[in-house]
């Protein structure tokens, strides 16, 4: 071979240009990010990050059996799940990821905990991938407490089902339906003594879907589960598995918490929204109808009203109008439909319910509107 300076002039310029066209390509390379590999956890607490902001756990609480997640570029596959438990009880683990603070472990970036009365709107989604040859459910946590708490198990275990396969259900008893998110669901309540868990479970699988967690967190406020003084501290997505499990998994997961005066905007000092309640009644015997009229005496508009109330003992609320009521009895939250969803400056709206009571009749003792109390005229 002769050397490369010996070489004619138009090889010499071929040669140069693959220098060149070989540079490039090393340089391109260089500058690209080397691929993310997935990363697998198998010990009983670990956890890694992904997406730069949600925390993977094993969490494997309830069995000495290996159990493996590996975390993917947006979620996490559940790839060992050896054994099973009873389904009697308490599931072998929660395989999860999580935006928040779970047991002193916090997210990258993470705005939690943050006081319900402060949260504006919490958007999420969620998409998981099923298996057949398991026992396990498909459970949303959203964790509640009086306190700021970043440290252990808190208060209130809000659960949303979003798939159960096998003879398993909630922790306590079913005591009715709900629509929240436009969508209809089965509600648990009980205690699994250490925090109380209202569930609500999909008649069905839903395999993906995207939603306001707030919308849930009003239902334990209205159900007197929580008080809006409470703090949001964690927003997980996993499984609870009792047989099996691998192969389940979270394809893909966001949650966003929005702070900075409630629901209805800055209508007051301190970001609190400014309202007068009126409540009028029609009563006879065992029967009565309230017209209920809400005015915004703000300078902000409310956007996504809820109103809260307390039913006095031995009334029931048998049909609405002008505005969905849930639940039926006890702390009950009224929410805009479609057409009023919104109340603006100086503006109000009246909606109104029929219902039955036992007893002398009495009228709520007080009403708040997105959290924050107001005057009964």
């Amino acid at each position: 071979m002769r050397p490369l300076q010996h070489l004619p002039r138009t090889a010499l310029c071929a040669w140069g240009a693959l220098v060149t066209v070989l540079a490039t390509v090393a340089a391109l390379f260089a500058a690209a990010p080397p691929a993310q590999a997935d990363t697998t956890v198998c010990e009983q607490f670990g956890s890694t990050v992904v997406q730069g902001r949600y925390v993977v756990q094993n969490n494997r609480w309830g069995t000495n059996e290996p159990q493996c997640v590996t975390a993917t570029d947006t979620g996490f596959r559940l790839t060992r799940a050896d054994g099973s438990v009873p389904t009697t009880g308490a599931p072998k683990s929660y395989p999860s990821l999580f935006n928040g603070c779970h047991y002193t472990n916090c997210s990258p970036g993470t705005n939690l905990p943050a006081q319900l009365a402060r949260i504006s709107s919490a958007p999420s989604s969620i998409s998981y991938g099923y298996v057949d040859d398991a026992v396990y459910n498909a459970s949303y946590d959203i964790w509640l407490d009086p306190t700021p708490r970043t440290d252990g198990v808190n208060r209130t275990e809000i659960m949303i089902w979003f798939n159960k396969v096998g003879p398993i259900q909630p922790i306590g008893s079913q005591v009715g339906t709900a629509t929240v998110g436009g969508r209809t669901w089965q509600v648990w309540s009980g205690s699994n003594g250490s925090n109380d868990v209202l569930s609500f479970v999909a008649p069905s699988a839903i395999g993906s879907w995207s939603f306001d967690v707030m919308d849930f967190v009003r239902q334990a406020v209205a159900r007197g589960l929580a008080q809006n003084s409470w703090y949001l501290t964690s927003i997980q997505a996993g499984f609870e598995p009792w047989r099996n499990g691998a192969g389940l998994a979270v394809h893909s997961f966001s949650s966003t918490v929005n702070t900075g005066g409630g629901p209805g905007g800055p209508g007051g000092p301190g970001g609190a929204t400014t309202c007068e309640v009126s409540y009028a009644t029609n009563v006879w015997q065992g029967g009565f109808t309230a017209n209920v009229t809400v005015a915004n005496t703000g300078s902000a508009p409310v956007d996504g009203w809820r109103l809260a109330f307390t039913l006095p003992s031995g009334q029931h609320i048998t049909s609405a109008w002008n505005a969905s009521v849930s639940p039926s009895s006890g702390s009950v939250t009224a929410g805009g439909l479609a057409h009023n969803a919104s109340i603006a400056p100086g503006g109000s709206l009246t909606f109104g319910f029929q219902g039955t009571y036992s007893g002398a009749f009495t009228a709520p003792g007080g009403f708040s509107l997105n959290g924050s109390a107001c005057t009964k005229t």
